[in-house]
């Protein structure tokens, strides 16, 4: 080993020693952490804690509901409709949860809706379940019994995350659009997010990865698609990325994409700006009856209205 010479003989240079000098390190990004970011990171933590305190009430399935008064009279009291019947109801709405959740996601939407005449119903999917496919066709057998039920030929459907995407699939692959009036997706990854924990666990998360199978299969070619699609995004959610991946692109689909602002992932099914701006899209008429045109739309979760 070669030691470093003695002190003294260093002081006999006559000339400074000079080091090379380093070349500059590239400068790494700081943080740069908004208060519009930091908001929504408080208030995903406090739904989340929210959500953990409720999911047990929400395991059990949900009954079925009575037939809303005005729909199918005939079918459901097993006397003909009189002349003076009552005027139709909406249709039902089938709210659908996302990966590793329950009905009791859907409260504040529940509630909203309820308030104004409309009477939801949950469908709880098992966590265990590991195909899309397989999911999408549970909600068909859910759907038809709905439909038989209540009288109504059509439904209307609220996927949140995964159950977006479930929905989606129901409809443009299984013939869904025959039974589905309207199809709203909150933070649906329907181009394939990259943030997928548990991936290579769980066989139905791998599914929301861009490039899987399902994915792909959405993408093809969907002519006549009768269900009109409107998807609710929002910039701040960290688990759909890009964020751009939960908004409906296909040509063949009738489909607006709204963008919320200064929520994120989890704060999507419960505010209440966002539970408001989705019952106004359930009461919009049927396409072709003065229908929203296809575009993008922007609402607030601070309490914007909907941009036209």
């Amino acid at each position: 080993m070669k030691f470093p010479p003695p002190l003294s003989s260093l002081t006999r240079l006559t000339h400074p020693v000079r080091l090379p000098r380093l070349p500059a390190l590239p400068r790494l990004p700081g943080p740069r952490l908004s208060s519009a970011l930091l908001g929504a990171t408080a208030l995903e933590l406090f739904v989340l804690t929210g959500r953990l305190v409720v999911y047990p009430f929400g395991l059990s399935p949900e009954r079925g509901g009575d037939a809303p008064a005005g729909a199918g009279p005939a079918a459901t009291t097993g006397r003909p409709a009189t002349t003076a019947a009552a005027p139709p109801s909406p249709p039902p709405v089938v709210l659908l949860h996302g990966f590793i959740d329950n009905r009791s996601a859907f409260v504040v939407l529940r509630r909203a809706l309820t308030r104004y005449g409309r009477r939801p119903e949950s469908l709880n999917y098992s966590p265990l379940t590991r195909d899309v496919r397989t999911a999408a066709a549970l909600l068909g057998r859910h759907v038809e019994e709905i439909c038989a039920r209540t009288g109504h030929g059509r439904v209307d459907v609220v996927g949140h995350s995964l159950g977006g995407l479930i929905a989606r699939y129901y409809v443009q692959r299984l013939g869904g659009d025959r039974r589905v009036r309207t199809l709203v997706t909150l933070g649906t990854p329907h181009g394939g997010t990259a943030v997928a924990p548990g991936a290579g666990i769980h066989p139905i998360v791998r599914q929301m990865r861009g490039g899987s199978s399902v994915i792909e299969e959405l993408r093809g070619p969907a002519p006549g698609c009768r269900t009109r699609f409107v998807s609710f995004w929002s910039e701040l959610d960290q688990i759909m990325v890009p964020v751009g991946t939960a908004c409906v692109d296909h040509p063949d689909l009738d489909a607006v994409n709204v963008r919320v602002t200064g929520i994120g992932h989890l704060a999507l099914p419960v505010h209440p700006t966002v539970a408001a701006a989705v019952r106004e899209v359930l009461d919009a008429p049927e396409t072709g009856e003065d229908a929203p045109e296809t575009g993008e739309e922007d609402t607030g979760a601070t309490g914007a209205t909907p941009a036209a």
